[in-house]
């Protein structure tokens, strides 16, 4: 914060704030930031993934059961799917509240896997997160890492997800999921690989 300066403007706005550190004026400041611009629906359809959304109807349409599994607060959670009208593609919704324990902590998975009533090794997860991903990883899952600018850096580092399986371009979300689900159930249900199949 030094090198850029932003120390002397967070030491004034730290009493206006109650806080007691440059850092937590500037985590402060942001929460006020996202606030102020979620509470336009607008803003999130602007900046919706297209691609994310997709795959979501398409599980739908396959019939696939579908959940939000989130750490924000469930008015927060639900001010997004409504905005973006995606209550009619979620059979489940589970938030910070429905848990003790926060990602990376795996409670969250296992919770979202036992309501389903499936083990949560057949179960599929789209992480943009590290932490998450380290929570879906943590539960058995078989996780998909969707890549934003933000994550990008925490992913590459902390390699959770085998590359192969990390969306560094949207549009290739569906081929990455496709190849996840194959390679699982080649491994784990003994199916052939296409490659693989072929006549005597």
């Amino acid at each position: 914060m030094e090198q850029l300066e932003f120390e002397p403007y967070l030491r004034k706005q730290m009493d206006e704030l109650g806080v007691s550190s440059p850092e937590e004026a500037l985590s402060a400041l942001r929460v006020a930031i996202y606030s102020e611009m979620v509470e336009d629906p607008q803003v999130f359809r602007d900046n919706q993934w297209p691609h994310t959304v997709g795959l979501l109807r398409i599980a739908r349409e396959a019939f696939c059961q579908t959940a939000l599994v989130t750490m924000s607060q469930r008015p927060k959670a639900l001010r997004v799917i409504r905005a973006l009208d995606l209550e009619s593609t979620l059979d489940l919704i589970l938030t910070r509240e429905d848990v003790k324990k926060p990602k990376p902590d795996p409670e969250i998975y296992l919770l979202a896997a036992k309501t389903f009533d499936v083990p949560p090794e057949e179960c599929l997860v789209l992480e943009d997160s590290p932490t998450g991903a380290r929570s879906a990883v943590a539960a058995g899952t078989n996780v998909v890492a969707v890549v934003t600018p933000f994550t990008a850096a925490g992913h590459q580092k902390e390699q959770v997800v085998p590359e192969a399986f990390m969306v560094t371009e949207p549009e290739k979300l569906l081929e990455v999921v496709q190849r996840r689900i194959l390679e699982h159930n080649c491994t784990v249900h003994g199916y052939d690989a296409p490659e693989s199949q072929g006549g005597a």
